[in-house]
Order: structure tokens, then C-alpha cells, then sequence
């Protein structure tokens, strides 16, 4: 059996930036394992630029800000292997994986840095009716296809669900020759990024179908019609609502999951982020095992990912060298009316920074609002926002000195300010 001071599980931006901060802070027994044949995970197939303006003041393209940490990782000589699929981890901290040249190996860490990324919901988890021809697929896979491989998957798309990925998509097919009939999104609101929205369908002229979902899919082998309806306000199909589409291509853009399984099957507590539920040091509940990134709740910059798993990698490196004491007297973070989760789920006040950052996403987009963080029933903080949004996520600064020693709940809510 391997010893190492610490495994990193993923090595994607998360994955390494937790391991040049480990080493940073005086860890050299490192290993990140990574399932693909690259460093860099999803970023290998994001082509496209937008990344790296907060962290590097520089826009990038997935690749481009990718590189740059794996020349981070190899110019402190961490170890990475590749190909690597971890299958399991003990109690103890015992990481088992299997690659095609070591066969089954296990690993004794002395930490654990959970950086494994989400996956895609895909067609059988919404139960699409119809058909079940080929020429369905998560918009991801499409992505990795394309720009990865070098596959046109499609002349003839449409695009369900209105995320991030389905509206880079959406011009990335466009400019590559193929017709994009449309995007269909079941809420009455997008849920990607304002700029996405203007740059990859404005731009393209191509129309978004909100308060619709695709209620028909027909092909016998493979697709060759959608149909796609309104839905009421249960997201129900509405009858005699219907349009149809001829296209070979669907492309599902329905939603991103936390791929948390190593950490379930561990007993590792959840949270409402269906990742983790973690500490202001990113550490979990179980000691020793730390986790960040979109393991541990979906970001819409890598940027924040990068930042996080800085977190996580100083602390795991701290908890290494035993100069990471937990209390047993902690804050409960809980998310309250209108806001979807905030990590993170616990604070250790006397181990907290100066300034505790509260990360969080609102349920539904809403305007003229104030964000309230409450302290065992008490406003500590309030903050007034004209418009929100669940596509994006929110980070609060709160100073610790407005919190005070011992067991206590912390609530962030959001409420809306009455019209005069």
C-alpha cells in the first residue's frame, strides 16, 4: 500500500489549484488522481473564451486557463496520474483506484481533497415522452464531440434547457454551419448568464422559448421531429400548445450534479448543494476530508472554482501539519426564504478568517430585494440588490467580529421590498 499526505480526487482547475496550494503551504507528498488522459478536466473541451478575468484580469479560453495551472502543477513537481479512476475510499482514508499500467492500487492519505466536478442530467432523468431514436444527447457531450474529437453531431438542433453550456452551444453549432431552430426552457426565466444569453442566441438570431419544454420526441432509429409545449404553473404540458420542429440533433442543457458518490457512500453529511456540507475551511464532516470546486456545489466561473480549491488545498495542507484544530462549538448556516443553499453549511468561529464569505444562489430571479443574514434571529447584515438571479452566484463578505462564540444558527434570507 502507497502512503501519501495528501490525494487530490480530480484534476481539473479545482483539483490542481487545491495542489499548488497545498504545496504552497508546505505539503511535498502530494498526488492528484484523474480519470481523463489530460489535466484540465472540463475545461480541455470549453473552447470558447470568457474565463480567467478574475483571476488572471485576462480573458482566456478553457484551455489557455488550464494550461497555466498545469504548468503550476508540474513546476512544483506534483505528482498526477492519468487515466485514473478512483472507485472507493475507506473510512480511513484509504483511496483505492485502477488504471490500465498499476492495475488496483490503494493509497493511505493522510488528507483527501474531493475535487471530482458534476455530471449532466440526461434523458432518462426527466422522462422526455416519445421515442428513443439517437440524436439525443446532454449538450456537454456535444461539446466534448465537437471540440474535442472533431464531430459534427447535427445539422438540424434544437437545445432543451437555457444553462450556460446549452447557450455556448447553441453559437458553437451556429458557427459551425449547423441550424439551430431554437432553445426551449421549462422555467419562465433563463438559466444562464446575461451575456450568454446576448452573445450566443441574441447574436444568432436564434429564439428562446421560455415557459416550454419538449413534450414529444419521434424517430425510429434516429431523430427526426420534436415537439415542444407550454407548461402551466405545475411545469405540466399544456394540451394544444404544441410546436414542432423537424431536426436530427437534440442537445439536453437540463442541469449539473455534484458527483458527491465517493463522499455519500463515505457518510460524509450532505447539504442542500447535493454536494457536501463542508466548513469555512472546506472541510466536510468527516476530519481530514476536504472538498471544493463543483463536487461540492455547481459554479458559474472558474474563477471562484479556482479560488475555493485554494482554500481547500491550504487547509488540508494545514490539517497535515496539525495546525487545524476544530471546536465542537459551531454556527449552523442555514439557507432561508428565497435562497436556494449557502456554503458554506458550518462555521468554526475561532478558526474563521477576519472576513467569512457566504456563497449562495437565490430560487428565481427578483428584483428590488434585500439579502438578510440573520445571527440566532437577529439581522447582522443586510444588503440591497436590484435584480438577482439563480444563475449566478453570490458571495457576501461577513466580518467575524459580528458573530459571537458558541453553538448558534446563521440564516440568509432574501425579501422583497414592498412597491410604494
Amino acid at each position: 500500500m502507497l502512503n501519501k499526505d495528501l490525494v487530490i480526487i480530480g484534476g481539473g482547475s479545482a483539483g490542481m489549484a487545491a495542489a499548488c496550494s497545498a504545496y504552497d503551504n508546505g505539503l511535498r507528498d502530494i498526488l492528484i488522481l484523474e480519470k481523463g488522459p489530460f489535466l484540465g478536466g472540463i475545461l480541455n473541451q470549453c473552447i470558447h473564451n470568457g474565463f480567467g478575468l478574475e483571476y488572471f484580469k485576462e480573458e482566456l479560453t478553457g484551455p489557455e486557463f488550464l494550461t497555466r495551472f498545469v504548468k503550476e502543477t508540474e513546476k512544483r513537481g506534483i505528482e498526477y496520474k492519468l487515466n485514473s479512476f478512483v472507485t472507493g475510499i475507506s473510512p480511513d482514508k484509504v483511496v483505492t483506484y485502477t488504471n490500465g499500467e498499476e492495475g488496483y492500487v490503494e493509497v493511505k492519505a493522510k488528507a483527501i481533497v474531493m475535487a471530482a466536478g458534476c455530471y449532466e442530467r440526461n434523458a432518462g432523468a426527466i422522462g422526455i415522452p416519445g421515442d428513443r431514436p439517437a440524436g439525443v444527447i446532454t449538450a456537454g457531450q456535444a461539446q466534448l464531440y465537437l471540440n474535442e474529437y472533431g464531430y459534427m453531431v447535427g445539422k438540424r438542433v434544437f437545445i432543451l434547457g437555457s444553462g450556460d453550456i446549452g447557450l455556448i452551444m447553441a453559437r458553437r453549432m451556429s458557427l459551425e454551419g449547423a441550424k439551430v431552430l431554437g432553445v426551449a426552457e421549462i422555467m419562465p426565466y433563463s438559466n444562464g448568464l446575461n451575456r450568454n444569453i446576448v452573445q450566443c442566441l441574441q447574436d444568432y438570431d436564434i429564439p428562446l422559448y421560455l415557459s416550454h419544454t419538449v413534450s414529444k420526441v419521434v424517430g425510429k432509429g434516429k431523430l427526426e421531429r420534436i415537439e415542444i409545449s407550454k407548461v402551466d404553473e405545475k411545469m405540466q404540458a399544456i394540451p394544444d400548445t404544441e410546436i414542432s420542429f423537424d431536426v436530427d440533433t437534440l442537445l439536453l442543457s437540463i442541469g449539473l450534479i455534484p458527483n458527491n458518490a465517493l463522499l455519500d457512500n463515505m457518510g460524509a453529511a450532505k447539504s442542500s448543494t447535493r454536494g457536501s456540507s463542508v466548513n469555512e475551511h472546506m472541510e466536510t464532516s468527516i476530519e481530514g476530508v476536504f472538498s471544493c470546486g463543483n463536487v461540492l456545489h455547481v459554479h458559474d466561473l472558474v474563477d471562484k472554482v479556482v479560488q475555493e480549491a485554494a482554500v481547500a488545498g491550504k487547509s488540508a495542507a494545514l490539517y497535515v501539519q496539525g495546525k487545524l484544530p476544530t471546536h465542537e462549538e459551531v454556527i449552523n448556516c442555514v439557507n432561508g426564504e428565497g435562497i436556494g443553499y449557502v456554503v458554506p453549511s458550518r462555521i468554526d468561529l475561532d478558526n474563521a478568517e477576519d472576513n467569512i464569505e457566504l456563497k449562495f444562489r437565490v430560487r428565481k430571479p427578483t428584483k428590488n430585494c434585500d439579502i438578510y443574514v440573520e445571527y440566532n434571529g437577529e439581522v447582522i447584515k443586510k444588503a440591497y440588490k436590484n435584480v438577482i438571479i439563480p444563475s449566478e452566484m453570490e458571495i457576501m463578505k461577513l466580518p467575524k467580529n459580528l458573530l459571537v462564540s458558541g453553538n448558534g444558527t446563521l440564516s440568509v434570507s432574501l425579501k422583497v421590498r414592498e412597491a410604494k
